[in-house]
């Protein structure tokens, strides 16, 4: 078996064939209904003839059916604006109030304003996230939120979303503090311009009906796989689909059909790979904030957290139009994808970043290597079209087939393989610790030139270094065993302790890069720290801006020196895990 002949099998004609069938015969996949059911069916009878081991999981979730609402022009101008209510929006037949403008959604964009008793119009940027926005804005006392549409100044798509920033089904604590009770609704673009420009020039009145059925519903997802049995390691591959009334061509019929390829022809070749392949299609993604994802977690916790090598996601992948490669992973894989993507994509410009909490990215606490990417639009594009880089069409009955580009698909598979090819074949997991090592290097030497008190953040530097080093040194000795057991070396000993250390490495890392909450939990949806390298030590420096005898710097002492020895304790153990495996090499 070889990469190419895995290539060659791959068909996007299959995959287009999926792509068909779904838009055409179960459009509008909202988790619960009768159509997300058929959807989870169509997958298992995809994957059962492909000859994998399918299994449906059912249970329940906390998802929502969100209907048309309105918005009432009442002062300056009276007339009617049509709009969509939010998933796990709050109901309500006239909820009235002055409106104010506060551009993004984000904590920032506050400043000077009192929205308490207002209603606040944000534009639907990804910076923060639907949720975010209506987090921030019933934090801030606003009584219902607008939400107006991205892409060019014409685009009069009216937009579905959600507005549930609690990860997957809530606990107690997030049921009470990240489930936003106001009502919220989205309307075009055109028609936010419009409200926006009012806003500009005096007083505005506006009057909100929104109208949303939220509740426990039964949910079906379904999984295949090869190979993972026993004490095999194995890849996670997933994406959602359940989508949003209409086709929702890319979004997200088009992953769900590159997944059913991969696996079948992956499947083909299971007895010549080193490791096992999980392909899940996450249910409750769009109106339950990634329900059956962080379940899955949960649940299969031991297996993921010994056996699992890193989890790929699709989601939204042959857009057409689109013509840059727009590609996310944790740290330790970065090198991987993007050298691996380089190889398909040739002189296609790459942009990486560091992978934020969005899609169904439910796995930064059990700590795994995490890769998504598509391809999107240009820079120039994405900012004249208000950030619309899914597409001015994304979540509206506007993302029919014709959003979908054959030739592009095509070239997503390939590059799709190209990751789990060498996932599922190297000797030796292709990561490194250099890039994750030199930011946290870098983030907590920044920190450190904050004076302070009692928090020794330059010995927490200190300890980064020491793991950039070994790091240095750790990366060096897999290059090296993995030139040597290309050439055929018979030894297996060093690419088992090099990859037990991986293994350690990213259960270690990833939930203290990744997450505020830490490995058990799931940072809400949309958290405008994950933008940054440890999410947690986000608020530090504001410790330097409040006067040391308030409460305020008082209470944030407490909750960044504890971060801080959360930080500390992860690189120990990452040196220690390093220092023994390179000594266990030169023996």
């Amino acid at each position: 078996m070889s990469l190419e002949s895995v290539l060659k099998e791959l068909s996007a004609a299959k995959a287009y064939e999926h792509i068909q069938h779904i838009t055409a015969n179960i459009p509008s996949r909202l988790a619960g209904s009768s159509n997300s059911q058929r959807m989870a069916e169509y997958a298992f009878g995809t994957f059962q003839r492909a000859g994998l081991d399918t299994r449906m999981h059912k249970f329940l979730g906390l998802v929502s059916f969100p209907e048309p609402g309105l918005v009432f022009v009442l002062h300056p101008e009276q007339r009617e604006i049509a709009a969509n209510t939010l998933g796990h929006s709050a109901v309500t037949d006239a909820i009235e109030g002055e409106l104010v403008y506060v551009a993004s959604g984000a904590e920032s964009e506050y400043a000077g304003k009192d929205v308490r008793g207002k209603i606040t119009l944000s534009e639907l940027s990804y910076s923060p996230a639907r949720h975010e926005k209506a987090y921030v804005a019933w934090k801030r006392g606003s009584i219902a939120q607008i939400m107006m549409n991205w892409g060019d100044e014409k685009n009069e798509a009216i937009p579905f979303g959600s507005m549930k920033s609690a990860w997957g089904n809530p606990t107690p604590e997030t049921l009470e503090r990240e489930m936003p009770d106001i009502p919220c609704v989205g309307i075009a673009r055109t028609e936010g311009l419009r409200l926006k420009a009012l806003c500009a020039a005096g007083p505005v009145r506006v009057r909100v009906k929104a109208k949303a059925e939220n509740g426990w519903k039964p949910l079906s997802m379904t999984s295949a796989e090869f190979g993972a049995s026993a004490d095999q390691q194995f890849l996670l591959l997933g994406g959602h689909m359940d989508s949003w009334p209409g086709p929702q061509a890319t979004d997200n019929a088009a992953g769900d059909a590159c997944m059913m390829e991969l696996a079948r022809v992956f499947n083909l070749h299971r007895d010549e790979l080193n490791r096992g392949l999980v392909t899940c299609l996450w249910m409750g993604h769009e109106t339950g904030t990634m329900i059956s994802s962080s379940r899955f977690a949960d649940v299969n916790w031991d297996r993921l957290r010994r056996r699992c090598v890193a989890y790929v996601q699709i989601d939204q992948p042959a857009m057409t139009g689109t013509s840059t490669w727009h590609q996310s992973s944790t740290d330790d894989i970065q090198n991987y994808v993007v050298g691996t993507t380089r190889e398909v994509v040739r002189e296609m410009p790459i942009h990486w970043r560091r992978q934020q909490k969005n899609g169904d990215s439910s796995f930064f606490g059990v700590g795994l290597p995490c890769a998504a990417g598509e391809m999107s639009f240009t820079d120039e594009e994405i900012q004249r079209t208000a950030l619309a880089n899914l597409g001015w069409w994304h979540h509206s009955i506007h993302n029919t087939i014709d959003k979908i580009d054959k030739d592009l698909l095509a070239l997503h598979l390939q590059v799709y393989a190209h990751w789990i090819w060498g996932l599922l074949t190297e000797p030796i997991l292709p990561y490194e610790y250099v890039p994750i090592a030199t930011r946290f290097t870098d983030r907590l030497e920044e920190l450190a030139k904050l004076d302070i008190p009692d928090i020794d953040m330059a010995a927490a530097a200190q300890q980064a270094r020491e793991f950039q080093s070994l790091a240095q040194t750790f990366d060096d000795q897999a290059r090296l065993w993995r030139q040597r057991l290309r050439a055929g070396a018979a030894d297996a000993r060093p690419a088992e302790l090099l990859n037990g250390a991986m293994i350690q490495l990213s259960r270690t890392l990833v939930p203290i890069a990744s997450t505020v909450v830490g490995a058990y939990g799931q940072d809400r949806y949309g958290h405008a720290w994950q933008t940054h390298m440890i999410p947690s030590l986000v608020p530090y420096p504001r410790l330097a801006d409040y006067a040391r005898d308030s409460q305020d710097f008082q209470v944030w002492w407490v909750a960044m020196v504890r971060a801080r020895n959360r930080v500390v304790d992860a690189l120990a153990q990452a040196s220690a895990v390093l220092g023994s495996t390179i000594d266990g090499l030169g023996r």
